[in-house]
């Protein structure tokens, strides 16, 4: 009692938490650490402990001595009466209306161990919450992944604008220059100045969107996160093909809650040993010829067996065996359609891995033509119009390295995250 009455309240002051300072670095592993830590669902634990010690105390008060008072007035057609006749000696009859109450300690001696698997049962019930709890903590890692990878490719592609800008930048002096000498259009500057605006305003609505992200994740995660926090990249890991995912143990604990109730419909159909005393007064007490309100007593040891179990238990137990199969043939669905998840995935990767091979040949080309227009515009052979074509060509091609670069590293991690590592 003492325990689930802490446990509750360590639950109360962890409701309470303030959010914690914003670190200098974060990593991903961080993240889902603190996002299930954290999470409003998590508290739930906490009670689901808190549950089960109630109910195993509840149900090992069984062994304590048990306390039942009982009353009750009757009328009935005939009573006892003595059959023999003596001239002169009159007996009188017994009331037939007649009142009772009294109060009546048993105390268990050997119960076939129904108690004790009353306990497992509350045991078991409260595994299988424990691991369902489990599930849906872990389904967190998904939204975890989609935000910190989101803020991750949100910086690549701020990373990616700021060159850009830097490029229009430097194109920017060397045309005003040539206007200053005549040697080029003011118009020319003008294009560029644009383009370098509508660059500026690309990052404006990355930031915003970075901003959004980070955010939210710093919601999940309880942390006030600053926009100058760190997010460290994760290494690419290894793929882990075998499947570990909590939802095995969902099914491996029901198993287990429907052996212990296999071992209930046993205990029930074995017989009870006990110890009893009952006290109390009524009319008649112990002497069924007596008028009188009596007190009395009688103390002993009891015997019961309830065979009723004997005609039901063999339903029971094909009931459980077919609940057994149900929980088996679901074991079997999650892990074909996991398995086919991790098939889909497989190919994912595939993809990235042929697409980024593609994007270092056409960034590679693509910086080959900028370059060329590039000595072409400051020379004045190439438009300004189709040098910000090379430009953006340019600029497209390693904006997409980068977003397939990202999406692989995240594939990486779905997969593992599929796959239960």
């Amino acid at each position: 009692m003492k325990t689930a009455t802490l446990t509750i309240l360590i639950l109360l002051i962890t409701s309470a938490t303030i959010l914690a300072q914003s670190p200098a670095t974060l990593t991903l592993d961080t993240c889902l650490a603190r996002a299930v830590s954290y999470y409003p669902q998590h508290k739930q634990r906490a009670l689901i402990a808190a549950s089960k010690e109630y109910s195993v105390e509840a149900a090992g008060k069984g062994y304590l001595p048990q306390l039942a008072v009982n009353g009750q007035a009757t009328y009935q057609s005939a009573v006892t009466e003595v059959p023999v006749r003596i001239p002169g000696l009159a007996f009188e009859s017994v009331a037939k209306d007649q009142y009772k109450i009294y109060g009546e300690v048993t105390q268990t001696i050997y119960d076939g161990g129904t108690i004790h698997q009353q306990q497992r049962v509350q045991e078991a019930t409260a595994e299988v919450d424990d691991r369902k709890l489990d599930v849906d903590l872990y389904k967190l890692r998904e939204r975890i992944n989609q935000l910190f990878f989101g803020v991750l490719l949100l910086n690549d592609q701020i990373e990616q604008v700021r060159v850009f800008q830097r490029d229009l930048d430097t194109a920017i002096k060397s045309v005003e220059g040539a206007v200053g000498a005549g040697a080029a259009l003011k118009s020319s500057v003008q294009m560029l100045r644009a383009e370098l605006l509508s660059q500026q305003q690309r990052e404006l609505d990355l930031r915003t969107a970075r901003a959004a992200y980070v955010q939210m994740l710093g919601l999940f995660i309880n942390m006030d996160l600053a926009e100058s926090t760190v997010f460290v990249e994760p290494p690419f890991a290894a793929l882990e093909d075998a499947i570990r995912r909590p939802e095995l143990t969902v099914f491996e604990a029901q198993r287990k809650a429907l052996s212990v109730q296999n071992d209930v419909i046993t205990a029930r159909s074995i017989p009870r040993i006990g110890l009893f005393a009952q006290g109390g007064f009524g009319r008649p007490a112990l002497n069924m010829l007596s008028n009188d309100f009596d007190p009395y007593y009688v103390a002993g040891a009891r015997l019961s067996w309830s065979i009723s179990g004997l005609y039901t238990s063999s339903a029971e137990r094909e009931v459980l065996n077919v609940q057994r199969s149900i929980v088996d043939v679901q074991q079997e669905t999650f892990l074909f359609n996991t398995m086919l998840t991790l098939r889909q995935q497989r190919v994912e990767l595939s993809k990235y891995e042929q697409a980024l091979q593609l994007d270092d040949e056409i960034i590679a080309l693509r910086a080959a033509v900028r370059a060329s227009s590039n000595a072409q515009f400051l020379n004045g052979v190439l438009t300004t119009r189709d040098y910000l074509r090379d430009l953006n060509a340019e600029d497209l091609a390693r904006r997409q390295r980068s977003l397939h670069r990202v999406q692989q590293l995240m594939a990486i991690y779905n997969y593992n995250t599929t796959s239960g590592k």
